[in-house]
């Protein structure tokens, strides 16, 4: 037992694998599969401004349960037992969070609150325990977040045992307490707060997963998109919407992949205080990149539903709205990682503004597809600007 408690369970991240995301990651990553799949159809099925909030609180949840593992596995090496067991509970635990999505908000919130306070806390603990002899930095800092994250679970269990309104105020204080966490430096009186440069993370790693992440929530939206279309007769028009819903799909993939994920792992592994970059880059801004790609999913369904529909300006939100905040999103994690915003999302976001005053004249497809087309644009924008730079640095 002695021998156990003394050895090291974290990465070696001077070796050549110390960055590389592992298998067990990725096997671990399958059940926000299916999380994200219950967070769409959630959504799509209770398309209402309650429904709508509802929905947002489990995917600032999902986010937030997921974050903060890859954040603990930047550091600890899955390929140790004791972090493969952790993992695996983990996983456990999360299928039981996601199965109980559908009706967190109805007879299984108790079930979708102790799951979520399990994992969180319980994850805390172990790496509480897992580095108290590398560092106090480390120790102290893991303290301070298990505190914070009791104290946030507090609220998610009483939630869990109250109904309707009173359910939802409850959830929504322990998401508030969570996410102010970090950005207070997780300060308890006593113990001080985080300072940035206490978090030493690989930037590769954290890139790399929240990287899968985005791959995990483009995957359901092409899922959505190819199960919808096959369950309906085939006709032009739904042929139209499938393309549409494709096309939508592979230009944020573009965006994301082309011209941000690489470049936020290389400043990242030479900044100074990578972890002030890593927490406002990954950590907050991919929180609109995920609820974007999600309400398109719910888009898509909509535009294979309704797609004559003029008028709803409810639709119409979902089919605008999921391709602002993944601009949005995008816009503020590549300003992060690069200390310049880009322009060509500015102009995007003012794109799909514009279309917002055509949308009660406009059918619902029609205005899919201008929404379709506004990514494209960004991105070829976004293409040409940087091939400009790269071609002035070179010149020069």
């Amino acid at each position: 037992m002695a021998a156990l408690r003394e050895r090291n369970w974290l990465r070696a991240k001077d070796s050549p694998s110390g960055s590389r995301v592992s298998f067990l990651e990725l096997f671990f990553d399958l059940v926000f599969v299916f999380s994200i799949s219950q967070l769409s159809h959630a959504l799509a099925g209770h398309y209402t401004p309650l429904g709508a909030l509802e929905a947002g609180l489990m995917t600032f949840a999902v986010w937030w349960v997921w974050i903060f593992t890859a954040w603990v596995t930047n550091w600890l090496d899955p390929e140790k037992t004791p972090v493969r067991g952790m993992l695996v509970v983990l996983m456990l635990l999360g299928l039981v969070l996601s199965a109980s999505i559908p009706e967190a908000f109805g007879d299984k919130g108790l079930l979708f609150a102790g799951a979520y306070v399990l994992m969180q806390v319980g994850r805390s603990l172990f790496m509480t325990f897992a580095v108290r002899h590398s560092g106090a930095a480390h120790y102290r800092n893991f303290v301070r977040i298990s505190i914070w994250l009791i104290v946030s679970g507090v609220f998610w269990i009483a939630g869990g045992l109250l109904e309707h309104e009173a359910r939802l105020i409850a959830w929504l204080i322990a998401l508030a307490i969570e996410y102010a966490g970090p950005a207070s430096g997780f300060a308890v009186p006593g113990l001080g707060k985080s300072k940035a440069a206490d978090w030493d993370v690989s930037g590769a790693h954290m890139a790399e997963r929240c990287a899968l992440f985005v791959i995990i929530c483009l995957g359901e939206a092409i899922l959505v998109a190819g199960r919808t279309f096959s369950e309906l007769p085939f006709s032009t028009l739904t042929a139209v919407v499938f393309v549409t819903g494709f096309v939508g799909t592979v230009a944020m993939w573009w965006l994301y992949f082309r011209f941000g994920h690489e470049r936020a792992a290389h400043r990242i592994e030479h900044d100074a205080t990578p972890g002030g970059v890593a927490r406002q880059a990954f950590t907050y801004a991919h929180i609109p990149i995920l609820a974007g790609i999600i309400v398109h999913a719910v888009a898509v369904e909509f535009m294979f539903s309704h797609p004559h529909e003029a008028g709803n300006l409810g639709v119409i939100a979902s089919v605008l709205g999921g391709q602002a905040l993944f601009l949005a999103g995008n816009l503020w994690f590549k300003g992060a990682t690069t200390g310049r915003p880009p322009l060509s999302h500015v102009g995007g976001l003012v794109l799909l503004i514009m279309l917002a005053f055509a949308a009660p004249f406009a059918e619902v497809y029609v205005m899919g597809i201008l929404a379709t087309l506004v990514l494209i644009v960004v991105a070829a924008w976004e293409y040409k600007s940087l091939a400009d730079g790269t071609v002035k640095q070179t010149a020069h």
